[in-house]
């Protein structure tokens, strides 16, 4: 073939460092379209981004030119940088060193979106060890449950 043509959509989740609840409201405010400027610089799009105090849900599509991990490497390095930068207050804020990236269907991206907008109110009923424990059954990943949340 002349071209090289790929559909790649990630479900990435990843938590603040020790899941501390760093990301207040105005921060969210900022960061979120921070984080949709950064996948822009490396030609991903982040077809919706939302979370908590302490986690974050992107709905990344992908290039055929960079992989799942250097553009997490990307997204988390340089927002962690920023928001140390531009939130001094936020002390010694960090993402965790993992993440999940659950692969998901184009005909799913609306549902996907939903789920990922609407963070605060489904962690009224479930925190975010319960719900990233069932992504990762959902997906079928095997995992043992002491060292996930390291």
């Amino acid at each position: 073939m002349a071209n090289t043509y790929i559909s790649a959509y990630l479900h990435v989740i990843f938590s603040t460092k020790s899941r501390e609840p760093y990301i207040t409201d105005p921060m969210k405010e900022r960061l979120w379209p921070y984080l949709g400027g950064i996948a822009r610089e490396n030609k991903l799009k982040a077809l919706a981004i939302g979370g908590t105090r302490d986690h974050i849900h992107i709905l990344l599509s992908l290039t055929a030119t960079i992989t799942i991990a250097q553009a997490l490497k990307q997204i988390k390095g340089a927002s962690s940088t920023w928001v140390s930068k531009t939130f001094p207050r936020s002390g010694d804020f960090a993402w965790q060193i993992g993440y999940g990236a659950f692969s998901i269907r184009a005909s799913d991206i609306p549902e996907t979106t939903a789920y990922i907008n609407n963070q605060a109110e489904h962690h009224r009923y479930k925190s975010f060890r319960e719900e990233y424990l069932h992504f990762l059954d959902e997906y079928g990943i095997e995992y043992d449950e002491r060292y996930v949340f390291d």
